[in-house]
């Protein structure tokens, strides 16, 4: 005979712990050895079977053994007016999987969300396109700072290549710094105590700027023509530009860059939207050769670990499902034209790879040894995706 107690206890379970969950339950099982965070889990619209009267937009995600409310984040995809994709980033241990479940919940149970993941249209500053999250910032150059080169009005840019921002804190500062940069010309080029753009790109690639190579040149496309921010959030960033049409010895070649950087990655994905050709090179600029090249074909990654003014710099390209298909350490007297590549396949008219940095100011990556231990996980993990199912 069961006492008061026991009796209260088995009731309250049938009541709370053991009743039917109201929502969908997610199962994300993690197969490596090792602890799996700052990945973004992707729900499609379309994998929820939603019940009469529930909207997806107003779903959140808990976790069932924390029963905390995660940061998550809607995105309209297809730029429709609907949201596409909710995405969240769990933390899942080696080898072992947990539950989560998609339900509406009263706003004042909702965590609290910053805008980490943010990119804009920079028209005052001529026309940059900037992104940025917690741990790394970019930037690429528009029509108008080309136009200023071709007609020779000084302060233009004429490159493909990606710049990067050296932050060193994890709150956003691309509008700050720009901002500051109105009032102070090149502010942004002084280290205040939250990091510097003090990256020369150039004509080079800079990190993860494109080119096709026939027989032994390179040839590259000039600035983005237009853009398209697709999201901004506390998880993703992301958005597209578009080239125009470009010469490769005879080969028009046509390009669009699907550009996305998640909340703690130091890597943007580059999707590759390219006809033309069959495989494309992606660089990383030598600046003045005096660093160490690292190319790990096997693992599908290249680094060079660089000084850097007073500190040290390490550049990466990571290539998912063996399809890098070789790389190039190519030195040029020629100023700026001077990368380490690697070829990328193109598979149905898209190449994918991740470039970005780590730099030894942000205390993060602190050695050459640091900074290639993390792109090898990288490299494991987006090769070995969490395992999502829907039930």
């Amino acid at each position: 005979m069961k006492s008061p107690l026991v009796a209260i206890l088995f009731l309250y379970c049938l009541i709370v712990s053991c009743s039917p969950k109201t929502g969908q339950i997610i199962t994300i099982k993690n197969n490596l050895d090792i602890g799996r965070n700052f990945e973004t889990v992707e729900i499609k619209r379309a994998d929820v079977k939603l019940k009469a009267g529930e909207d997806f937009e107003k779903l959140s995600v808990k976790d069932l053994k924390t029963n905390t409310i995660l940061v998550s984040q809607f995105v309209d995809e297809d730029q429709d007016g609907k949201v596409d994709i909710l995405l969240f980033q769990p933390e899942i241990a080696a080898n072992s999987e947990k539950q989560f479940e998609l339900l509406e919940v009263e706003a004042s149970s909702k965590p609290e969300v910053i805008e980490y993941c943010y990119s804009r249209f920079v028209p005052e500053r001529t026309d940059d396109y900037a992104w940025e999250n917690n741990k790394v910032g970019f930037r690429t150059f528009g029509p108008t700072a080309q136009k200023m080169i071709e007609e020779n009005v000084k302060g233009g840019t004429l490159s493909s290549g990606i710049d990067a921002w050296l932050k060193r804190v994890e709150y956003p500062i691309i509008n700050k710094w720009y901002k500051n940069a109105e009032h102070d010309k090149g502010a942004y080029h002084k280290d205040n105590g939250e990091g510097l753009d003090n990256f020369h790109v150039g004509v080079s690639r800079g990190i993860g700027g494109i080119a096709v190579k026939i027989d032994t040149t390179y040839y590259i496309s000039k600035n983005f023509t237009e853009w398209k921010t697709i999201t901004t959030g506390p998880i993703r960033t992301s958005f597209v530009l578009e080239y125009s049409d470009w010469d490769a010895n005879g080969k028009t070649i046509t390009e669009t860059k699907h550009i996305s950087l998640d909340y703690g990655s130091n890597l943007s994905r580059f999707e590759i939207e390219i006809t033309g050709t069959d495989a494309i090179y992606t660089g990383l600029t030598l600046h003045e050769k005096d660093g160490m090249p690292t190319q790990n074909e096997a693992s599908g990654w290249i680094s060079y670990w660089q000084p850097h003014d007073d500190s040290e710099l390490g550049t990466a390209i990571v290539v998912p499902k063996n399809n890098m298909l070789s790389s190039e350490l190519f030195d040029t007297p020629v100023k700026d034209w001077s990368n380490l590549y690697a070829q990328v396949k193109v598979n149905n008219g898209r190449a994918v790879y991740y470039a970005g940095f780590g730099w030894k100011k942000a205390n993060e990556f602190t050695t050459k040894e640091a900074w290639e231990n993390y792109l090898e996980t990288f490299a494991l993990k987006i090769n070995n995706p969490l395992v999502v199912t829907i039930n």
